[in-house]
């Protein structure tokens, strides 16, 4: 789970300064504020992570990749490709790391947080190139047990330092240091020049779980559909436009997925879970999926608009309940341990709705499967206050504690973009509201009140009043 994210000169974003990651992080701000470029750079990262080219530092994109982020000039903040791209990410380990040193076997180095640094700049053709990266293996306290770090020297000399661990040369293995691959990790032939620095490849391994359990759901989401097509496979996530929120939802019935909406709640299966979930939102009464015929990979999505309505197809009922589910599902369906970054989950979804959505996020965020806690991370961008004002009741009802919530308000500032954090006390209220946070109220309550009066004296005029 990502406990902090820092980013420098990337888009819109001269520097974000530090930004803590809870269970429950939701982001707020206007259009075009550059919310959504926070989770496409962690989406490059990811990219670049599953590339076979280790050669490359960043994976800027193409048609097939999960996301094309242009030119690295597009990238950086202005354009500027003597600027460097930097970022910071922080996260927790599900069981505490251990880093050993075979020369020294009653000692070895254990943590359960990690940091990774990278710092990338633009190489001659305006390509990124990594400069250095750095990991720091942490203890439940934050205090720092290894250090490594990793790059190039003025004129293109690798070099490797590790703290406190000290790195012995093999015997006749005097090959020079390679450059980094990619923005994380050590070549293997820079490891072998060493005796004891084979426990340093966990830190790229460890990176790559961590990306590899980030999945992405974009704002704008598929049509329903009359059938939808699935042959019995598993899907990794529902997709970034809700595309495999079926074939999801079958897969996790057909594995006999059960989860409960907390510590010692009802279990239920899957399917049934977000069946319940939908009910409770008030989108419907009740849904299914089934297949079209026996044998078929076909299914059509059936739903029930209340008690006494009669059972329909997901196309013929409200839109609004196509755009939610794969939400829903992508929030439960995620692995143990993995982030989920949302674009506007609330789309298309009625007030009182929205306010729902709340509730079921936070169980995402609770919810046990197998007898133990998913501790699955929801990172949500919304312009829903309906969700905030649920958000801030459930925390003033002690529901959910204000360290397990974190929020955030994107400002445009003159050059840049700020990222304002709110403090929410544990009754639930915002110490430091932002000004025009969800528009100006008072603004448009006078200015209806004026025009109002306005009318009046008009009226009254034209009357002989």
């Amino acid at each position: 789970m990502l406990t902090h994210l820092r980013i420098k000169n990337f888009k819109a974003w001269k520097d974000t300064g530090a930004i803590r990651l809870a269970p429950l992080t939701v982001i707020f701000g206007a259009n075009s504020a550059g919310k959504s470029s926070l989770g496409h750079l962690l989406l490059g990262l990811k990219q670049t992570a599953l590339l076979t080219d280790r050669r490359r530092a960043l994976h800027l994109g193409d048609a097939n990749s999960l996301i094309d982020l242009g030119t690295f000039a597009d990238c950086l903040h202005g354009h500027d490709l003597k600027a460097k791209l930097e970022f910071a990410l922080g996260w927790r380990l599900p069981q505490p790391g251990e880093f050993r040193d075979p020369l020294h076997p009653r000692k070895s180095y254990v943590g359960n947080r990690i940091q990774l640094e990278s710092v990338l700049r633009a190489d001659s053709r305006g390509l990124p190139e990594l400069e250095r990266f750095c990991y720091e293996l942490q203890d439940q306290q934050g205090d720092r047990q290894l250090f490594v770090e990793h790059g190039l020297r003025e004129g293109g000399k690798a070099y490797l330092d590790v703290e406190p661990m000290r790195l012995l040369q093999k015997q006749g293995r005097k090959w020079p240091i390679e450059p980094p691959e990619k923005f994380y990790r050590f070549s293997d032939v820079t490891l072998a020049r060493y005796q004891n620095a084979d426990s340093l490849s966990e830190f790229a391994l460890e990176t790559e779980r961590l990306l590899a359990g980030l999945t992405y759901l974009g704002p704008l989401r598929e049509h329903p559909k009359r059938t939808y097509s699935w042959a019995g496979d598993s899907v990794p996530d529902v997709g970034a436009r809700g595309e495999f929120a079926i074939a999801a939802l079958l897969a996790a019935a057909q594995d006999k997925r059960m989860l409960n909406r907390g510590y010692r709640k009802k279990r239920e299966r899957f399917d049934e879970f977000i069946a319940s979930w939908l009910r409770d939102l008030g989108v419907i009464h009740s849904f299914t999926v089934k297949p079209v015929g026996s044998g078929r990979k076909e299914y059509e999505v059936l739903v029930r608009a209340n008690e006494s309505a009669p059972e329909v197809k997901l196309t013929d009922v409200g839109f609004g309940v196509s755009q939610v589910l794969p939400a829903l599902v992508q929030a439960f369906y995620a692995p143990a341990n993995s982030t989920v970054w949302m674009e506007q989950p609330e789309i298309h979804l009625h007030p009182q709705v929205q306010a729902e959505l709340a509730d079921a996020f936070i169980s995402a965020v609770q919810a046990y499967e197998g007898g133990q806690p998913r501790n699955v991370q929801l990172i949500v961008e919304s312009h829903s206050e309906h969700f905030l004002m649920r958000l801030q009741r459930r925390i003033a009802e002690e529901v959910i504690r204000p360290d397990e919530v974190a929020v955030y308000f994107a400002n445009r500032g003159d050059k840049s973009l700020d990222l304002e954090s709110l403090r929410l006390d544990s009754y639930g209220d915002i110490e430091n509201w932002p000004d025009n946070f969800f528009g100006d109220e008072m603004a448009e309550i006078a200015a209806r009140t004026q025009a109002a009066m306005s009318r009046r004296i008009r009226e009254r005029k034209a009357n002989g009043g």
